[in-house]
């Protein structure tokens, strides 16, 4: 049934006999870099490639201060930490997301309230949250609190899922409103832009992911983006074992965590940043691509950014009708060498969160039944000599 679907990606792809969803490529300066590590022994959490690597993300994503962390659910740990989320403290976010979210969210020993998502980011709705809040919640003493578990509700934790930012002006609104903190998860939007700002920065702290599948990689590795530089330099103060400066003594003034990004992965980051306006253009050339291919094809609907946005396409999305349609078109692509995956099992359905707070989900149920993701590499990958 999906034959056509198949061939087309295959044929945009190479006519390779087994076409990947997402992989790296590395056309840069990444071996020049790692080999200079090497030569001069600085291949561990010190060097000159972790510090630069932080300014050109800062320079990059136009936040204030950036700190590179050892991967990408890391750094949404310490962002929570950051923002004042404490134990038993409930967090507002989105059951349609990779766990790291939810696991960074449990590791302070907090609780996730999940939101439904828009029909047109796929990602966290500011007007579900209000009217979640609205039911559910309310304000006292300038803090916010859940009227039914008497929990403070102190974050709201907005995924910009495939790098399709979420209606971040409505929501940064809301969260003032509701005297909660913003922290971003944009670990799939780097180089995603909403109203020409870059994704990551409307909070009181962004985390980006490195890992082998995302638009630039450090081999695995995260990021924290602050517009506040004083909360920033707590954050590398933390994330590097609260180690008070100095020559040759060892001392340390919080318990600090080893969070540090080695020297190797990010000389790997500085390479592929370098190419990231390159790897954005190509894989939104696909996504058109794909846009007009799809217009032509009956009960499969092309995903596209949001308007007002700037989207990477980390993970380009097709719209299948039903779930029986959306396991057939799975088993179909994956069959004839088209590696094609569904969305995540929503959080509410795992075991470790099925027992947590959520509204009706409505959009993200729907979702959950209908979209697959297709192969979105950088196709420059496959035409390297």
């Amino acid at each position: 049934m999906y034959e056509k679907i198949t061939n087309f990606i295959k044929e945009l792809y190479g006519n390779l006999d087994f076409t990947p969803l997402s992989v790296p490529v590395f056309i840069g300066n990444e071996k020049k870099y790692l080999n200079e590590c090497i030569d001069t022994t600085f291949v561990s959490s010190v060097g000159k490639f972790v510090d630069r690597f932080e300014n050109d993300m800062a320079a990059y994503t136009g936040a204030k201060r950036a700190v590179v962390c050892v991967s990408g659910t890391n750094a949404l740990h310490m962002a929570l930490m950051l923002a004042g989320v404490e134990r038993d403290d409930e967090v507002l976010t989105q059951a349609l997301t990779f766990i790291a979210t939810c696991n960074a969210i449990s590791y302070i020993g907090a609780h996730s309230v999940f939101i439904d998502v828009d029909k047109d980011s796929m990602g966290f709705s500011p007007k579900a949250m209000c009217e979640w809040l609205s039911q559910n919640a309310e304000i006292k003493e300038g803090q916010c609190y859940n009227k039914s578990t008497g929990r403070r509700i102190k974050a709201c934790v907005p995924m910009h899922t495939f790098g399709f930012p979420v209606h971040l002006d409505e929501l940064v609104a809301a969260c003032n409103e509701w005297h909660i903190e913003l922290v971003e998860d944009a670990a799939e939007s780097i180089g995603s832009l909403y109203k020409g700002k870059h994704t990551g920065i409307f909070g009181k702290v962004g985390a980006l992911s490195f890992n082998g599948n995302k638009t630039i990689t450090t081999g695995g590795g995260g990021m924290l983006l602050f517009m506040d530089e004083k909360l920033g330099a707590y954050a590398k103060h933390l994330t590097t074992q609260a180690k008070v400066p100095h020559r040759w003594e060892f001392k340390h003034d919080h318990i600090g965590y080893n969070y540090r990004m080695p020297n190797i992965n990010a000389a790997l980051g500085c390479a592929q940043l370098e190419h990231i306006e390159e790897y954005v253009a190509d894989k939104r050339a696909t996504a058109q691509t794909y846009a007009e291919y799809f217009k032509n094809v009956e009960g499969v609907d092309y995903f596209e950014e949001p308007a007002g946005c700037r989207s990477n396409y980390w993970l380009n999305a097709v719209i299948l009708p039903d779930h029986d349609k959306q396991q057939l078109f799975l088993q179909e692509t994956n069959d004839h060498g088209v590696m094609t995956r569904p969305i995540w099992e929503l959080m509410n359905r795992l075991p470790m969160f099925e027992h947590c707070q959520h509204d009706s989900l409505e959009n993200t149920i729907w979702f959950a039944d209908r979209v697959v993701n297709i192969p979105s590499s950088v196709q420059m990958k496959f035409n390297i000599k």
